[in-house]
């Protein structure tokens, strides 16, 4: 029992329920828990649950399905159009909205979510997640695609869940981040992480190394330094992370500190970037900035970016504030045609084709 403790509803109650339809949020942030409980009991069932493997589908991005992919997708998606709160959803498991429809009841909020992300750790029993962004809905008529359309400043709540050795939901309705741990025995989200701060330094970075010939100078200026440690510039060690879930990098780097770079690279030049901006960049952006961290696509705020397309891919770089100004820093140097001329390390003075 967890007396005394606030649960997730209390938590809403004293901090969303008094604002513009404060109540229906609240009433859709309990929704949203719900269907992560759905989700975190099919996962922790692994096999025994017959949750792992691929289906025979690809989604809108030609990426393989897994079947947890598509029943979190269904957890979500029936949670939404049950609860009558949201006028329409948009998903990665989805080509196109799903707008709500009679015989349910619509309302004043858009569901925006990547059902499962990492999926691809599914297999071999690594944290995933979920991710979410709540937009508003426009009054009184069925939603249209320019209404999914909105800069992540116009986002009224994000949030993801974490489904590891415990499943915790992680929200911002805009005045901080905070992390609730369900409690399996009741059933209930207990805040066990109020207002989390991102530390302003850090020694650890987040990014795929395998993509390293493909990066733009700046990235590859900044990860040379981290690599160089305490014989380089920067003059102190660091200590490389990689989980292939943006869920799991950015729940450590709440929990500790750090700088996730998924950067824009020339391996698929037409795209301006990998993650997608509406349902991965700009709820993790939210979070990220309430508390006390930065985002950014090395050249601009994610959450200022205006959106043309429901599955629009861009270049992501948060974390800790301190490193990503930096890595900011050395865009815009790159780009007005300062700072030292890096390219890949294995041509530089101390690599292996050393003049």
């Amino acid at each position: 029992m967890h007396l005394g403790r606030k649960t997730l509803s209390k938590y809403l109650i004293e901090n969303v329920s008094g604002s513009k339809d404060g109540a229906d949020l609240a009433a859709l942030l309990v929704d949203v828990a719900a269907a992560v409980k759905a989700i975190s009991a099919l996962s922790s069932k692994g096999a025994l649950g017959g949750a792992t493997g691929s289906m025979d589908t690809t989604n809108v991005q030609g990426e393989t399905q897994k079947k947890l992919d598509v029943l979190s997708n269904t957890a979500f998606v029936n949670t939404f159009e049950l609860g009558g709160l949201v006028a329409g959803v948009a998903s990665e498991e989805m080509d196109d909205p799903f707008p709500v429809r009679a015989p349910h009841k619509r309302g004043p909020f858009l569901a925006i979510f990547d059902p499962l992300d990492g999926s691809s750790n599914i297999d071999g029993n690594v944290s995933v997640g979920s991710i979410f962004s709540i937009l508003r809905a426009p009054d009184g008529k069925e939603p249209e695609m320019q209404d999914y359309l909105k800069p992540g400043t116009e986002q009224v709540a994000a949030g993801y869940a974490l489904y590891g050795p415990a499943t915790l939901l992680v929200i911002t309705v805009g005045k901080g981040t905070h992390g609730f741990t369900l409690d399996r025995e009741v059933g209930n989200f207990i805040l066990t992480h109020p207002d989390i701060q991102i530390p302003a330094d850090t020694n650890e970075f987040a990014i795929n190394t395998s993509n390293e010939r493909f990066w733009e100078p700046p990235v590859i200026r900044y990860i040379s330094e981290c690599k160089a440690g305490k014989t380089g510039v920067r003059e102190r060690d660091f200590n490389m992370r990689w989980i292939a879930s943006m869920v799991a990098e950015v729940h450590r780097i709440l929990i500790r500190g750090g700088i996730f770079l998924y950067p824009k690279d020339t391996k698929e030049p037409l795209k301006p970037g990998r993650l997608r901006l509406l349902y991965e960049a700009n709820p993790m952006s939210m979070i990220v900035e309430q508390a006390g961290g930065l985002s950014s696509t090395g050249r601009e705020r994610i959450m200022e970016v205006v959106p043309t397309q429901i599955h629009q891919r861009i270049a992501v770089i948060l974390g800790s504030s301190h490193e990503v100004a930096r890595v900011i820093q050395y865009h815009q140097e790159h780009d007005e045609g300062k700072g030292e001329p890096f390219s890949s390390p294995l041509f530089s003075e101390r690599g292996l084709f050393r003049a």
